[in-house]
């Protein structure tokens, strides 16, 4: 846990275990455990290209980093739909 990736990465995937265990407790959970895949995946891909950013220095990684936590955050927003009541 040394980078902003790190941690940011597992926040959102906190969010997401979180938002998982909310509606898998539920009688009837409006999605399935598969729909939770590409955000975990997505976290964890942009977690590896954001360390190997600031290993390398490479800009182009820490653009598709960034660009996937965005993707990550639009697809939990869009396709889960948490609700913040």
């Amino acid at each position: 846990m040394e980078t902003a990736y790190d941690w940011i990465s597992l926040a959102i995937f906190a969010g997401i275990i979180v938002l998982f265990l909310q509606r898998s407790s539920m009688e009837n959970p409006p999605d399935r455990m598969i729909d939770y895949l590409p955000p975990a995946l997505g976290c964890a891909i942009a977690n590896q290209f954001g360390n190997y950013a600031i290993e390398n220095g490479s800009m182009l990684l820490h653009v598709l980093g960034i660009a996937l936590l965005i993707g990550v955050v639009v697809y939990v927003w869009l396709v889960l739909k948490p609700n913040f009541k």
